[in-house]
């Protein structure tokens, strides 16, 4: 079935950036839902609609949906107060919007729904972050629809909030201490998450596939770190915390004003790699990119202030 319209919640973050312009060059009718206005300033230029309105209000939501062919799910969050199984952010976010955003498709006709998640998802997980979005996923899985869930590893390209930060710190400190420096990743380029959505949006063999995303390579922490320091010329001196150091500085992050940079809870979700279990599906019709020829241009091209940005960048994940 070919789906035209599409209504996307967070669709001005990091991932649903580089998705709109995917879709938009396949002349896709493009929707996204957005608090502000100001927060999609960046694709005001693109010919989509930019509705504000409150997707976690049924009402709203369900109005935001209403007439779609699809609707896709980018909405995620890095961060939460403490709770059990998880805290009130992660609830929110990972748990209520999906159970929200099906019940909104299913009282409006909707039935295909694309969903974004995460590698290590699990509702018996080590971390909040893992336990909401596996909780999310089955929301998703027990809903009567035509659905397809995306489980990304950490996502790389201009404006991230992983790579960029790394880069931003090796060119402020000298001295990096480093929590779970052997925790392992995959990165996957959003340009390639972005065509995997695309490709697998009109396809009925994805129909009720979970799929994960990953790169060409797998590294350490550790590694990703060094990485950054060779492309800016900046060789802070890693110091390898244990784990006892790890969480009392990821302890100390939390407490401090602001955005932290590390929690215990990132600390327990990087107890699973985020690594694939398999080769990419064949369907998804991609040639993975690899950190080494995408991220140098953005990292060495990039300006101060985007640099101070990737602090406030929401990954979706």
């Amino acid at each position: 079935m070919r789906h035209q319209a599409i209504a996307i919640v967070g669709g001005s973050g990091f991932i649903g950036s580089h998705l709109v312009n995917a879709l938009v060059e396949l002349g896709k009718d493009v929707r996204i839902a957005t608090r502000r206005r100001y927060n999609a300033r960046h694709l005001t230029l693109l010919p989509i609609d930019v509705i504000e309105t409150d997707v976690f209000d049924p009402v709203e939501l369900a109005r935001f949906v209403e007439n779609a062919d699809a609707v896709i799910n980018l909405v995620g969050v890095l961060h939460s107060s403490r709770g059990n199984p998880y805290g009130p952010e992660f609830a929110k976010a990972h748990v209520e919007l999906p159970t929200k955003i099906v019940a909104a498709c299913e009282g409006k006709g909707v039935h295909r729904l694309i969903h974004v998640s995460a590698i290590g998802a699990d509702p018996k997980g080590p971390s909040m972050y893992l336990r909401s979005k596996g909780d999310g996923e089955k929301a998703v899985r027990q809903a009567a629809l035509a659905s397809t869930i995306f489980r990304p590893s950490v996502v790389f390209g201009p404006e991230d909030a992983f790579l960029n930060k790394f880069a931003f710190l090796q060119r402020v400190f000298p001295v990096i201490p480093l929590a779970m420096p052997d925790a392992k990743f995959q990165p996957v380029f959003v340009g390639d998450v972005a065509k995997a959505i695309v490709d697998v949006l009109d396809l009925d063999a994805a129909v009720g596939r979970t799929y994960e995303l990953g790169g060409p390579t797998v590294y350490t922490l550790e590694q990703l770190v060094k990485f950054c320091g060779d492309t800016i010329g900046r060789h802070a001196k890693i110091v390898r915390l244990p784990e006892a150091l790890a969480r009392l500085q990821a302890l100390t992050f939390e407490l401090a004003p602001g955005e932290p940079v590390i929690t215990r809870d990132n600390l327990d979700s990087m107890k699973v790699d985020s690594v694939l279990s398999g080769p990419l599906a064949p369907e998804l019709g991609i040639e993975p990119a690899s950190i080494e020829t995408i991220a140098p241009v953005y990292l060495t091209g990039a300006s101060m202030r985007s640099r101070f940005n990737t602090f406030r960048a929401n990954a979706g994940r």
